[in-house]
């Protein structure tokens, strides 16, 4: 291709509210432009880019056997009536009517439609297992769409979905999926990790999200110096904490702390270690019914983990509690233990804390703590995993030192079991004639979100560094001067012998833009490769150009063709 033919409307200016590198860089070098908030058009450049990924994301899931088929983007709204989430997909969930008055939405995901397209179709346990899965528009009214393409409204995401006839069935492609992403995002020159992940509004028993490594991901997430553990910080797990050396023994008794409401406070005061305490977080658990408030019990040193807790109580989410909230309850704020408390206050206890001993707690009472409590000594306690993980936390799988990194989510992986074909009604009949809701898992990739982690992961100052898959144009031919016939006719030479060599070339052929020019659109576009036709042409020899190093290499011009192709392996 020629830059002369191609609409490439680069330019200096960045958006206002562009403050992730990749939309900066995106929109600046005419990748994508900005329709409405969270609104993308992807011009011819950005539009390579997406169908090279694309291109690659479905030759994997190809060739682990998965069938591709495309759904509507509309959907009718009885089939998330029938599962159950109508209501709690809440507002990002843009609802429609026909001009007959029925119900539809915009796809923001497609279990619901995947299953009715299943069902009645597949009867027996022999025509399984199927994963079908589509590359299609989804649609989600974020309250704040921003980042560019990481958080827009209308996105592509490939979505995948498999049905079986056993729960290890169902592991084994799980399995087989997760192998295959892996395989994707190693084939995209993406630098990723794997780790375990909170289900969310989708369901399910286990999930794992692919996170590309990026200093401005929004996802906190922890892993291991030692092994390949990692977790989203809302799903990881660490080492049971040793803290037996840090106690001191305690009389049990309540002990008068006035004005004391603080861990740090309290700890002072009866000279212990905020680990050897309790702390209550009172929050607000909102229901799909109603709401009520709940306290969780946490190590004084430890934080609570919200969507953890969320889970405890199979809340939708959790939110603060304010002074009337906690009144009405019959809690007496910073003064609240798990000892006496009412019979209709709800409490969960954080794992940890199961069977400890010479603990420090509030009294539920103003004023008043007790000290040297037993744990051991409550029945029919409710426990959960409450706790976020900290830095230099132990892991549990090596008991290597955990740390935190930041990442983006460009792929998730559900285990679902039945948690839509029961609802649902979809159905088969096993080997004894019996009919059983199918096993399903599912899988998510996405596809749009792809073009911008790559460049948030791989960039400088200048503008993008696109992978070698995923550059729309491998070699860029800059001529300095297209006006002068030597220089444009070695140029074209150049551009033709790579192009017959099957090199995905483009030549900046443009007459009227100079040399500094195109050198800084090459830098903000990010080809991996530039050769350069000026002033050494007249020593027979042109200057090729690597964009992730900017280090120009010298080369004779009978040889660029065989250099390049070296380059490009």
């Amino acid at each position: 291709m020629k830059f002369s033919k191609m609409f490439i409307p680069t330019t200096k200016e960045t958006p206002n509210d562009a403050t992730l590198p990749s939309h900066r860089f995106l929109i600046r070098g005419g990748f994508i432009s900005a329709q409405g908030a969270g609104l993308y058009n992807f011009m011819p450049l950005g539009k390579i880019v997406l169908e090279k990924i694309r291109n690659i994301v479905k030759e994997e899931l190809d060739n682990a056997e998965c069938n591709e088929v495309q759904l509507g983007f509309v959907t009718p709204m009885e089939l998330w009536d029938a599962s159950g989430r109508s209501a709690k997909m809440g507002p990002e969930m843009v609802r429609l009517k026909d001009r007959k008055g029925n119900d539809f939405v915009l796809s923001p995901t497609n279990e619901e439609a995947m299953v009715e397209l299943v069902k009645n179709r597949i009867t027996s346990y022999k025509d399984l297992p199927v994963n079908l899965y589509q590359i299609n528009t989804k649609f989600r009214d974020e309250a704040r769409p921003r980042f560019g393409l990481m958080r827009g409204r209308e996105f592509l995401m490939k979505d995948g979905y498999s049905f079986h006839a056993s729960h290890e069935d169902m592991m084994r492609e799980f399995d087989l999926m997760e192998e295959t992403y892996k395989k994707i995002f190693t084939r995209l020159g993406l630098e990723f990790r794997v780790v375990e992940a909170d289900s969310g509004a989708i369901g399910g028993t286990g999930s794992k999200e692919f996170m590309v490594l990026a200093d401005s991901g929004e996802d906190t997430i922890v892993v291991c110096k030692g092994c390949e553990y990692g977790a989203n910080i809302e799903a990881a797990i660490r080492e049971k904490r040793d803290v037996k050396s840090e106690k001191i023994e305690l009389d049990t008794k309540k002990v008068l702390t006035e004005n004391l409401t603080s861990i740090d406070e309290v700890s002072d005061f009866l000279g212990v270690k905020p680990s050897q305490t309790i702390k209550a977080v009172i929050k607000k658990a909102i229901y799909e019914d109603g709401e009520k408030v709940v306290v969780f019990f946490v190590r004084g040193d430890d934080e609570l983990e919200e969507t953890k807790a969320a889970n405890t109580v199979n809340a939708l989410e959790l939110i603060d509690a304010d002074e009337e909230d906690i009144k009405e309850a019959g809690l007496v704020a910073g003064y609240v233990g798990p000892f006496g408390l009412d019979e209709g206050v709800e409490f969960v206890i954080d794992n940890e804390l199961k069977d400890e001993t010479v603990m420090v707690c509030g009294a539920n009472e103003e004023d008043y703590h007790h000290t040297g409590m037993d744990l051991s000594g409550l029945e029919n306690l409710k426990y959960g995993d409450l706790t976020a993980v900290q830095e230099g936390d132990k892991c549990s799988c090596c008991g290597g030192e955990l740390h935190y990194t930041k990442g983006i989510e460009a792929g998730h992986i559900f285990q679902l079991g039945t948690v839509y074909s029961q609802p649902l009604d979809a159905k088969f009949l096993d080997a004894n004639g019996k009919a059983q809701p199918f096993i399903m898992g599912t899988y998510g990739i996405g596809v749009s979100r792809l073009v911008a982690a790559v460049i948030e992961q791989n960039h400088d100052e200048k503008g993008c560094i696109w992978s070698r898959a995923t550059a729309p144009y491998s070699v860029n031919i800059i001529i300095s001067n297209a006006k002068k016939e030597e220089e444009l006719n070695a140029g074209v030479q150049i551009y033709e012998e790579l192009k017959s060599a099957g090199v995905e070339v483009i030549l900046d052929d443009r007459v009227n833009a100079r040399f500094g020019f195109k050198m800084s659109d090459f830098e903000l576009i990010g080809f991996p490769y530039a050769v350069l036709v000026g002033k050494k042409l007249q020593e027979g020899s042109v200057e090729i150009v690597d964009r992730k190093t900017l280090e120009k290499t010298e080369v004779p011009l009978s040889e660029v063709s065989k250099h390049i192709l070296a380059l490009l392996g």
